[in-house]
């Protein structure tokens, strides 16, 4: 059930299901991204659906209804379009930003993109196929995971935060059970009764009999951690609920752990990582559960090295992010590997870039947020605000801010200043990365712009270099499985 190789769930769109599937077919866990999935899954939409693989999936839906409903409301053809220009024809819709209470229409395109996505990675095959999510994205969370499993998701794989409560909301979405979760940041309020998540899966099946729904099967759980500290306490919290761990190391891509202690930084500004942030393999093994590591084993012999060790396998993520099946946009993975083959390509690992304050890898790239011209000229806007954060305010209502929001918004938020600096719009950024970018008009004298991209990668991918030359960019998913496992 569980292979030797994890596809790492990779940024917005990036681990798609083209790269999933083929993955997954090769023998390995194809896994896609789960964030964003419903803004992904409107755009490729409003781009026409090249191959109707997108509609080809939503007839497969099982609740038909839902389906069409979800359809007329989100996808009307030039709903958001203003025809007198050429920017705002290009414009995408945008879709209501996610609260602790939304609409059910809402909550069901969130459940219709988590089902299109795994169905579409598991078409055809009886491969094994996850699908990736960051626990610091709590609102989208309950309906995602509902939506993943109603297409069979077999593994759900889950870091950037602690996911504790996750091992249970499996057990009871898999018997259509209602779902709830306290929301972070207003747990710890006294004297007032505290918001929760909530999701009702039979808000979709309406009257029908529990008798006549689906069976579900729950997916596997694997904890993305950087401690065996954490690893522990999940057990804890969760006896019997982790099937296993995924070890990231600080050089792998995306979000990092931050040190442990407090935050030093080298000359250049990276975080330094030191002997506390090295993780101790014995003490996993001692757990008794299967673990993978993650960060610089895309090689043969860093394959073999883990498994020597105790690891069922290896989690890579930076060599299949720049194979043809990944969902990055063609010039800009082909403008980073001519830099990897000049031996120019750079990795930085941004303290500030991330809205969730976790360490950040960000990929030197002209014309990306990684360039700082790029990084000052574009103006400050929170529309997608997958990274919102709860707060309580003054008449113990609940708001939600984001420090890549403009300035002053969020200190009116009673946000401090100090943590806007550097922030960077993650959600728009890689949106971008896979030719989803937001068209803008009206901004920057009057011309408009296209969102940059701002793209990451672990901090080793010199590897890359054996799979491409200077008259040929283009690799595959196979050669990356080819070249870190033995042939079967």
């Amino acid at each position: 059930m569980l292979p030797r190789l994890i596809q790492g769930g990779m940024g917005i769109g990036v681990s798609g299901w083209p790269l999933a599937r083929e993955v997954s077919l090769l023998g390995q866990l194809g896994v896609v991204s789960g964030t964003a999935l419903d803004s992904v899954f409107v755009r490729r939409l409003a781009g026409d659906d090249p191959g109707g693989h997108l509609r080809r999936a939503i007839a497969a839906f099982p609740i038909p209804d839902i389906a069409r409903r979800v359809l007329a409301r989100y996808v009307r053809p030039g709903a958001a379009a203003d025809a007198s220009t050429e920017i705002s024809k290009s414009r995408y819709r945008l879709l209501p930003l996610l609260a602790a209470k939304v609409s059910a229409e809402r909550n069901w395109l969130l459940v219709l993109a988590n089902f299109v996505e795994v169905y579409l990675a598991k078409e055809g095959h009886s491969g094994v196929v996850g699908i990736n999510y960051l626990r610091k994205l709590q609102l989208p969370l309950l309906p995602s995971l509902y939506g993943a499993m109603l297409a069979g998701v077999d593994v759900v794989l889950m870091g950037a935060g602690i996911p504790g409560e996750v091992p249970a909301l499996l057990d009871r979405l898999s018997e259509h059970a209602d779902v709830r979760m306290g929301v972070d940041g207003l747990d710890t309020v006294e004297g007032v009764s505290n918001e929760a998540l909530q999701f009702s899966p039979g808000s979709l099946w309406q009257e029908q009999p529990l008798a006549e729904r689906p069976v579900l099967r729950r997916p596997r759980f694997l904890a993305i951690v950087a401690s065996a500290t954490l690893a522990r306490s999940l057990l804890k919290r969760a006896p019997g609920g982790i099937d296993g761990f995924v070890i990231e190391e600080a050089i792998s891509g995306g979000h990092n752990a931050p040190p442990r202690g407090p935050q030093q930084l080298t000359a250049e500004g990276e975080p330094i990582y030191g002997t506390r942030d090295v993780v101790d393999l014995s003490l996993f093994r001692e757990m008794g559960v299967p673990f993978w590591l993650a960060g610089g084993y895309a090689s043969r012999e860093k394959v073999d090295a883990a498994i020597a060790a105790g690891a069922r396998g290896v989690q890579v993520g930076t060599a299949f992010a720049f194979c043809e099946e990944s969902g990055l946009e063609a010039s800009l993975r082909k403008r980073f590997l001519q830099s990897v083959l000049r031996g120019q390509g750079h990795v930085f690992t941004d303290p500030a870039a991330s809205p969730t304050s976790f360490p950040f890898k960000v990929a030197s790239v002209e014309g990306t947020l990684s360039d700082e011209a790029v990084f000052a000229q574009r103006p400050r806007l929170c529309d997608l605000g997958y990274l919102r954060t709860a707060y309580r305010k003054a008449d113990g209502s609940v708001g939600y801010r984001c420090p890549a929001e403009p300035v002053d918004d969020y200190v009116h938020k009673g946000g401090k200043a100090s943590d806007t600096v550097g922030r960077k719009c993650l959600c728009n950024g890689l949106m971008a990365n896979v030719g989803l970018g937001q068209r803008r008009g009206g901004i920057l004298g009057g011309g408009g712009y296209q969102e940059p991209p701002l793209l990451t990668a672990g901090s080793d991918f010199g590897f890359l270099r054996q799979y491409i030359t200077p008259a040929n960019l283009s690799y595959h998913a196979r050669d990356v499985i080819a070249s870190l496992l033995p042939a079967t």
